[in-house]
């Protein structure tokens, strides 16, 4: 049987230590760092299906280390830290973290978040996906690339399936609750607003690009939905 591999990053040696200890009792294979530097080195060599990862690190930030390593990858980021505030959430979700949890916290809850990510299958994962293509959005699912009239878009893992999901569905009015279910799991217990936060930054990446893309569309009190332009139908 192959276990889940997750990387641990903390700068404190006792939550690391902790940390490193109960989710190897939970039979995972566990890696850990207190730097950056010595991540980024066993991230590339352990290849960890998950990052645990604190914000504050002695030579960079969670932030930064979680956007090198999703650039070309698409591994799942629980962040971790003892910054409570709003601010702080959404940037860890801006950069591509799939949950946040706040220090301190216990164990079981953490059990209970790195379950619950591990537990969802990327939305494309399936063997034989459908490409789609309209208005010059093109989205290739086993390539996990979405180019706007050839120009490939930088895209998180996680904005790459919700932009999927959507485009799925076109015109369809998606809760944040379906949405959640399907690009994170059904058992997810974080801020909901994190769909609001990546769709945020899908628009941003997407729609200076052409003014005849399909958009996303906020429906009020229902969620989002991809709206396509009427020359494209």
């Amino acid at each position: 049987m192959t276990y889940a591999k997750i990387l641990a990053v903390d700068d404190d040696p006792a939550i690391r230590t902790l940390i490193h200890r109960y989710l190897s009792q939970q039979e995972y294979q566990v890696e850990s760092a207190g730097d950056g530097k010595t991540a980024l080195e066993l991230f590339n060599q352990f290849a960890p299906d998950l990052v645990v990862l604190d914000v504050n690190l002695p030579d960079t930030t969670g932030f930064q280390l979680c956007q090198e390593m999703q650039r070309n990858t698409n591994v799942f980021v629980l962040m971790l830290t003892s910054l409570a505030d709003e601010d702080s959430k959404l940037r860890g979700f801006k950069d591509g973290a799939d949950d946040y949890i706040t220090k301190p916290f216990g164990l079981v809850e953490l059990g209970a978040r790195v379950r619950a990510i591990l537990k969802r299958q990327r939305l494309v994962s399936n063997p034989e996906p459908e490409g789609l293509s309209v208005g010059g959005l093109s989205i290739d699912p086993l390539g996990r690339e979405v180019t706007v009239n050839g120009e490939l878009i930088a895209l998180t893992a996680l904005e790459f399936d919700l932009l999927y999901c959507l485009a799925t569905k076109p015109g369809r009015a998606l809760k944040r609750s379906e949405l959640i279910q399907e690009v994170w799991d059904c058992e997810y217990v974080g801020d909901e607003r994190v769909v609001d936060v990546h769709i945020g930054q899908i628009r941003k990446k997407l729609e200076h690009k052409n003014a005849n893309l399909p958009k996303i569309i906020t429906v009020r009190g229902v969620g989002y939905k991809l709206d396509i332009p009427s020359s494209n139908h």
